[in-house]
């Protein structure tokens, strides 16, 4: 008798985990090697949220706390989608998890029953459909080409739509390509869930602040309030305001829904950190002056990187409207040898090359479910995106 889960050979481990996990293996012995894998800002939490936290351990605020978020924190997400996002939800309508990722989790957990299908467009972030396939559903992927700017649209989506169809995953600006939904985008695709009352939408708006170029960001429960009452709207503070290792994402939806995503919280981790739930009201209440600078910076660094990258032989760099990614296309390596000699086949084979011969770690496109690209975040440094680029620049240009 087997001794693990059936489940786990549904899954596997996360690759953006597994480049990063390398790359400081390589660097621990004695690499010089670039990381450009980890999706986190590399921004500071600013003072005001540290003090915040600082000031709740002094005040013995340490205890277990209810298990979906503490009241002052529910206030703080009330008004701010209220106030960003004209949406308006009362306290049993919200729920505070340990990161976003705990909350989509949840919310899969408690809905999925087998054969239920969840559309996931393509490219996506690594864990929905690893978290699909673990709670019983099955991922159906529609790809959003390079030539939609990474986007489906309503036609795509109403051909995917079956009887068992249950949950619509929608995430912009998106993680890996930093593609975001306009709202005439955003209406297409809302016109479409309300011919079908039984799609749920699952809206992970983690990079709603880091927009560029004049782009308006927009989620669907505003932009079609008929679909307020079957849509979980799903952020979080790891990624605006700098606090990845605080843990805390939240979202808001039915009440029915949130009653059961609290329930399977109450059986797993139980309450988030308490520390970390009152930085976040600090970070939710507090000054937001310093977030749009931070995205001016996120804009300098994405210009410069995909003009670098636009000037290496074989790659094909879009120009992204947010979030801290670019997503290029290697197809123009492929079928070429490495200075090292090895055939590149695949983005895989892309990938893996760089890190070996260039020291430059980048996650590959076929993790995301769209090949043949790679994934960069460019939350580091400009000394450090510019070294990158000039050896991915190298690497290219020495492909034969």
């Amino acid at each position: 008798m087997a001794f693990l889960a059936d489940s786990l050979a549904r899954i596997k481990p996360s690759a953006t985990i597994a480049v990063t996990n390398k790359a400081r293996e390589l660097k621990a012995a004695g690499r010089d090697v670039i990381g450009l894998g980890a999706g986190e800002p590399d921004f500071d939490t600013p003072d005001n949220i540290k003090e915040a936290a600082i000031a709740a351990i002094r005040e013995g605020k340490t205890k277990y706390t209810a298990v979906d978020g503490i009241p002052e924190l529910k206030a703080a997400i009330i008004a701010k989608f209220k106030r960003e996002n004209n949406l308006t939800y009362t306290p049993n309508q919200i729920t505070v998890g340990t990161g976003g990722k705990q909350v989509l989790y949840n919310a899969l957990m408690a809905t999925l029953n087998p054969g239920d299908e969840v559309i996931i467009p393509a490219p996506y972030w690594v864990s929905y459909p690893e978290i699909v396939a673990l709670g019983g559903g099955t991922p159906v992927e529609i790809v959003g080409p390079q030539e939609q700017g990474f986007k489906i649209n309503a036609a795509a989506l109403e051909a995917a739509i079956t009887p068992k169809t249950k949950w619509l995953i929608l995430n912009s600006p998106s993680n890996p390509t930093g593609a975001g939904y306009t709202r005439t985008e955003l209406r297409a695709l809302a016109d479409v869930l309300l011919r079908h009352p039984q799609v749920w939408i699952m809206t992970d708006d983690m990079y709603e602040h880091l927009v560029f170029d004049g782009f308006e960001f927009a989620t669907i429960a505003e932009v079609e309030p008929k679909l307020f009452d079957r849509t979980l709207t799903v952020n979080g503070v790891s990624k605006a305001y700098a606090m990845t290792g605080w843990r805390i994402g939240y979202a808001g939806g039915p009440a029915e829904l949130i009653k059961a995503i609290g329930t399977i919280q109450s059986q797993s981790t139980s309450n988030p950190s308490s520390i970390s739930q009152w930085a976040a009201v600090e970070a939710l209440n507090g000054p937001q002056d310093y977030i749009p600078k931070n995205a001016e910076i996120f804009k300098k660094r994405r210009d410069l990187v995909v003009s670098m990258l636009n000037q290496a032989k074989g790659i094909v760099c879009p120009n992204p409207e947010g979030a801290f990614y670019v997503f290029p296309s290697c197809a123009g390596t492929l079928g070429k040898t490495t200075p090292g000699g090895k055939l590149l086949k695949t983005d895989e084979d892309f990938v893996t090359a760089l890190l070996e011969e260039e020291g430059v770690a980048v996650v590959q496109g076929s993790a995301f479910g769209l090949a043949p690209h790679f994934r960069i975040s460019y939350a580091t440094s400009t000394e450090a995106l510019e070294e990158a680029c000039t050896r991915i620049q190298r690497f290219c240009g020495n492909l034969r």
